[in-house]
Order: C-alpha cells, then structure tokens, then sequence
C-alpha cells in the first residue's frame, strides 16, 4: 500500500490533493511552507522544478471518470484536453481494460488537444475482455493447408473463400480448431495474395511474433483477425469510462478540462 500527503483547504472545507511525497513534519512560517526529511530542512514552492520532492522526481496524475448516460452501452472514441500541453492518458471501462493514448498522439486544434483512443490488448484480443465480441474483429473461414516456415507462414484458402478486402498487413491473425469455441493467436499478417483465377488465395504472417504460443494446425482451422489498434481506432467501450491522465513535464502547466467523443453502440 503505497503512503500518500492528505492535504486539506480551508478556503472549499475539504480535501483537494493527494501528494506522493512523505515529509517526517510540515510547518507553514513567515508565509512558507517548510518540512522535514531524514532530519533535512525543506523549504516549498522555491524554484521552477514542478513535483521534485526531496531529490525524487514524480509525475503529475489526475483520475476522473465520464458517466454520462450509464446504463447505455457507449464508444468512447476521443479525448480532447482544454490545456496548455498534451497529457498521456489510459482509459478503462467496465468491459474493457486497454484504451490509452501517448501524449506524442494529441494534435493541437483550435487550442485544444485531440486526439483518438486506441485500443490494445496483449495480444491484440483478451479473453478475459470481452474482445472476441467486438465488432473489430472479423472472420475469414476454415484453411485447407498450411505451408512454409517459421517467420513465413501461408495460411492457404480455397477459392470459395473470399478473404475480403478488410483484412490489411499488420493486422493479427487468429485460429480455432474444432469444436471452433477457442480462438489462439497464430501471428501477424505480412501479405495478403488473392488471385481467384490463378488459383492463390492465401495470407502470409509471421508466426514469431510475441504471444504465439500453438503451432498452426496443417488444415481444417477457422481463421479470425482483429485489426491493427493503433491504426483502427474503435474506441473502448463500456456503460463508463474511467480516465487516468498523466504528465511528465516538470515545468507549470494547467488543464481546465477533459471531453470525450463518444457514440451509442449498436450491437
């Protein structure tokens, strides 16, 4: 259990912060703050260097949650950041537990900061979420053979199968054996061959990707994909979404506020 300064405000009557520095003794005197540390004498609020206690070096965090509407399923697809720099930012709901964005992400418009939540699991889709339902992921149909090596696999179709024109490079390819009720990562795909008349209709993927654990069935698997989340933004979804953001800099910085796009979800 981490240790944490309560700090209280007699100007709202209540308690407004959490601080991650653990002083031994705190005192305000001749208007400044000042405590104790290992028997050192600390005084606050002195220099430019925003969140260093004691030598230490800490982030700045603010945790919230968007309840609008909370007994209708939602795609919480954006965050947009009234605030004069871009924050990192995980988003959790109560069905799914991947949504984040990297403050390298946010676009500046309009004196905001935008940005689409992506959305990534540990290997794509966890069971433990909910993702196999989602509508990111999408089916193919039983192989008939699979054929090269390591690193290079071919994931062969017969020409009744139309793999579809959904289906991209970087997207993470999955298959299920018979009774086809569990779904095994096979590996990432690399190339995507589709030619009808010329007899080829297969997918190339590498299968030493991390996550791959069974080796490829010879034939008869199904074959699912669920996109590439960074470049397929569908949002997380949920009743709610709790956000957690976080910021690095060590230099005065505000946010005013924090929006989230988001759209009913129709299954």
């Amino acid at each position: 259990m981490a240790n944490y300064t309560l700090t209280y405000s007699e100007s709202v009557k209540g308690f407004p912060s959490f601080y991650s520095y653990v002083p031994d003794y705190m005192i305000g005197m001749n208007q400044y703050f000042y405590s104790f540390k290992g028997g050192n004498l600390w005084r606050h609020n002195t220099n430019e260097t925003r969140n260093n206690y004691y030598g230490v070096q800490y982030n700045s965090k603010i945790k919230s949650v968007f309840n609008e509407s909370p007994l209708q399923n939602k795609l919480f697809k954006t965050l947009n950041l009234e605030s004069d720099g871009a924050w990192s930012a995980t988003l959790t709901t109560d069905i799914q537990l991947t949504g984040y964005i990297e403050s390298g992400w946010f676009e500046k418009k309009e004196q905001s900061w935008f940005a689409f939540v992506r959305n990534n699991g540990s290997t794509g889709a966890d069971t433990t979420e909910a993702e196999w339902e989602l509508r990111s992921l999408n089916g193919i149909g039983r192989s008939t053979s699979v054929s090269g090596v390591s690193g290079a696999r071919s994931i062969n179709f017969a020409n009744t199968i139309s793999i579809g024109s959904i289906l991209s490079v970087g997207d993470l390819l999955y298959f299920s054996q018979p009774p086809y009720d569990t779904p095994q990562f096979a590996g990432k795909v690399t190339n995507i061959v589709q030619n009808i008349k010329g007899n080829t209709n297969y997918i190339e993927i590498d299968d030493t990707v991390t996550g791959v654990v069974t080796p490829i069935p010879i034939a008869d698997a199904y074959y699912l994909f669920i996109k590439d989340p960074i470049a397929e933004s569908h949002g997380v979804l949920g009743h709610y979404c709790e956000f957690e953001l976080e910021n690095t800099s060590t230099t005065a910085t505000e946010l005013f506020a924090v929006e989230s796009d988001l759209m009913k979800s129709y299954p």
